[in-house]
């Protein structure tokens, strides 16, 4: 696991519809489980991997973090002028899938608030997320 946190954070306030999830790291265990390729961004997806888990997952991704931490949803343009989705949460930053990047260092620096109406606007995205949310309430269940 080698996702960005500006700092480190033990716990964060438990959310009763995801029992056992208290943290960012406890959030990315339990996803690294169910990010597949159907989950992917349908443009990124002849390029996912096992190995690359986190490749096309992050706005989903940021959105179900915020469900179960509350705070904000940030984008940042990447190299390739796409918009790459992370948390914050007061003065605490996070993106759990930065690794998608590999040695490519991001500056979470130049951003700019996303919105979950505008992102799910787009019906495939919506599906992707609700798909990943309901595997999370699953897996929680199973645990």
């Amino acid at each position: 696991m080698s996702y960005y946190k500006n700092r480190e954070i033990s716990k964060l306030i438990e959310n009763e519809e995801f029992p056992g999830i208290t943290s960012p790291e406890e959030l990315y265990n339990a996803l690294s489980d169910i990010w597949c390729r159907k989950t992917c961004a349908p443009r990124m997806q002849q390029n996912w991997t096992e190995e690359n888990k986190t490749l096309g997952q992050c706005s989903i991704t940021a959105f179900l973090a915020q469900d179960i931490f509350g705070g904000k949803v940030y984008g940042i343009l990447t190299k390739n002028n796409n918009t790459h989705c992370f948390n914050v949460i007061g003065d605490y930053e996070f993106d759990l899938t930065s690794e998608q990047f590999g040695e490519e260092k991001l500056d979470y620096t130049d951003r700019t608030e996303q919105f979950r109406d505008i992102h799910f606007a787009k019906e495939e995205k919506k599906e992707r997320y609700e798909f990943l949310k309901n595997e999370l309430r699953k897996k929680l269940q199973n645990s």
